[in-house]
């Protein structure tokens, strides 16, 4: 809602907006994708419209960081780095590419591409060991976030944990996790899934020093 957010823009006048804003389940997004497209790109759109409008009559910069996605990557054969060929897969991941796009007319913005989970909802019973992912646990991500923020980085920046499966990633904190393949879960849910979108994370290392 533009309004909703001049307000509150206007109100504090931020120098940091942080935008995690996502309809992100994959099946849900296969589903609905005319709600995926006005979550994911046209509520971006409606607030980089007003972070734009803001900097101009205040003369301020406002920081705009932006949660995207690994998903923008191709996800077949994994180390994609920022400068990597683009080719999402799903619906998902062409939304958050298309919210890239629209960030970019932001000045002082950083795009961070990602995969990350909560060690503490991992609800399913069984993971995939042949697929591999950068995903990292989001307290982590949390920390990692904190550090870019603070440095003086512009531009796209991958951000997660060294290559693994995601049975190897979800059992460090579910021990009775059980193993399954990457055909099952696709032929239960019926959705294109990452084979391998492992990324490489160079930038990044290199920026938080």
């Amino acid at each position: 809602n533009r309004q909703s957010i001049k307000k509150i823009i206007y109100k504090h006048k931020f120098d940091l907006i942080i935008n995690c804003a996502a309809m992100a389940r994959i099946v849900e997004c296969e589903k609905n994708e005319s709600k995926a497209i006005n979550i994911n790109i046209n509520g971006t759109f409606n607030l980089a419209k007003e972070i734009l409008a803001y900097e101009i009559k205040f003369k301020n910069k406002i920081k705009f960081i932006h949660i995207s996605s690994d998903g923008v990557y191709s996800s077949k054969k994994g180390n994609y780095s920022e400068k990597s060929t683009l080719g999402p897969y799903n619906t998902y991941g062409w939304t958050k590419l298309a919210s890239e796009f629209i960030v970019k007319f932001i000045d002082n913005h950083v795009i961070i591409r990602t995969r990350f989970f909560d060690k503490k909802k991992i609800k399913f019973k069984k993971s995939a060991s042949d697929i591999y992912t950068s995903s990292i646990e989001v307290g982590d991500l949390v920390k990692k976030i904190k550090i870019i923020s603070l440095k003086n980085f512009k531009g796209i920046v991958n951000i997660g944990s060294k290559r693994h499966s995601d049975y190897r990633a979800y059992k460090k904190y579910k021990s009775d996790l059980k193993t399954c393949k990457r055909k099952d879960i696709i032929k239960k849910l019926n959705v294109n899934l990452a084979k391998d979108s492992s990324m490489n994370l160079s930038l990044f290392n290199k920026v938080k020093r």
